[in-house]
């Protein structure tokens, strides 16, 4: 890592961000592809959903919530495994006293507080915002917190599987955590929200599942509390304020997207682009974001309030994989909807919209993930624990205004 970053600062940002280290790049653009793939593939479910989504209102409010929470958590889980790694101190051990076992611990508990919480709050929005006879605070919480388990399990263990392959095959964890992490999410998580769905018949079993949903969460937080971890607890302190802040984001965002699905079901392949474009978005910045991590627990650059050359670099190199990534998000979006027989509002404008809406999330993409990360260090917090959740949280909100401004603009 201080090797590479010598050879950065003798070619400058201009060599990094055309290639000098070709292998870190090809890491980004394969990851960011196939997030693309796997963001699409969750974008034709959403697509081919929209009867469901009528029957449950309120549903399409908690879509870029849940999903960016897998993210989230478990994204924030591999960047400080990466760290980890970066120093020297990365072992495999499951114990509550070692790194993995931390993380592992903390981030299945986070997963259903987080949960539980963001079904209250989606409940809540759904009131405050007049969403018309949306589903029951109970029906909220069973979708959200079963939805969040299924999709958990198999994301931790993804996680798990690519903090293993950098160990084994020398790859950076940077360039590759974020994005596939969040690619997991995005395919796991919405059936398995759906799946969570089926089991809510608006009855009192649904009553019955929540308050047995909520009991099985406090006891899973005083367990974890029991082992006596001084990290768990770090990490449940730090992540809790952050995630909490991050979902209300993500709410905000999908009531954006809930607010406009009439329009977005007369055009079915927008919410087939949706899931890719948001991911996209997010997974720049969670790249950007562990990268400058990274350097600063390294101590190869300082929180200055003006970004340095390393960090410079690094932005340099998110606007130019950017612009791959979102025209691939576009193509593969609109061959998907072609493949459902979906109305699209073309490849031109989807292209079009795409690339417009890129270029102004990727400015923001740089700010968030710079800022927020500088911010973490100058209040005594964990970089790698805020960074992500803080950046993928306000791109889901400011993407989901973009889109639907751009969409306004250029397609309706």
């Amino acid at each position: 890592m201080i090797a590479a970053t010598r050879r950065w600062r003798d070619r400058g940002a201009l060599g990094w961000l055309l290639g000098y280290d070709r292998r870190a790049v090809g890491q980004s653009l394969t990851a960011l592809f196939l997030l693309a793939v796997a963001s699409v593939v969750a974008g034709l479910v959403l697509g081919d959903s929209t009867e469901r989504l009528d029957e449950l209102p309120g549903l399409l409010l908690m879509v870029p919530a849940t999903i960016a929470l897998r993210g989230n958590i478990f994204g924030a889980m591999g960047s400080r495994l990466g760290t980890s790694i970066h120093a020297g101190t990365f072992h495999w051990s499951f114990r509550p006293a070692t790194v993995v076992g931390q993380n592992v611990y903390a981030s299945m508990t986070l997963t259903l507080v987080m949960s539980l919480a963001l079904g209250a709050l989606a409940k809540a929005i759904a009131v405050g915002f007049g969403i018309a006879e949306s589903i029951s605070l109970a029906d909220f919480v069973v979708i959200s917190v079963v939805g969040g388990l299924l999709a958990s399990a198999v994301v931790l263990v993804i996680a798990l599987a690519l903090t293993a392959g950098s160990v084994f095959y020398d790859l950076d964890p940077d360039n590759v955590t974020a994005p596939l992490v969040t690619a997991a999410g995005d395919v796991v998580t919405l059936p398995a929200l759906l799946i969570a769905a089926m089991i809510v018949d608006r009855s009192t079993l649904s009553d019955a599942l929540a308050v047995g949903l909520v009991v099985v969460t406090l006891g899973s937080v005083v367990a974890v509390v029991a082992t006596g971890s001084e990290g768990i607890r770090q990490i449940l302190r730090e992540s809790v304020p952050v995630l909490v802040l991050a979902g209300l984001f993500d709410l905000l965002a999908g009531l954006t997207v809930e607010k406009q699905l009439a329009d977005f079901g007369s055009l079915p392949a927008l919410l087939v682009f949706l899931p890719g474009f948001l991911a996209v978005a997010g997974a720049l910045g969670g790249i950007l974001s562990s990268r400058l991590s990274t350097k600063l627990h390294l101590g190869l650059i300082g929180p200055a309030a003006l970004p340095t050359r390393p960090a410079r670099g690094d932005i340099a190199a998110t606007f130019g994989l950017a612009i791959p990534a979102f025209v691939v998000t576009a193509l593969l979006a609109q061959l998907g909807a072609e493949w459902l027989a979906l109305t699209s509002p073309g490849t031109v404008d989807l292209l079009g919209l795409s690339l417009v809406g890129g270029a102004l999330v990727t400015v923001v993409v740089t700010a968030v993930a710079y800022y927020g990360t500088i911010a973490a260090v100058r209040f005594g917090v964990d970089p790698d624990t805020y960074g992500i959740p803080l950046v993928t949280s306000i791109l889901d909100l400011v993407g989901a205004f973009v889109l639907v401004l751009t969409v306004e603009a250029l397609v309706l």
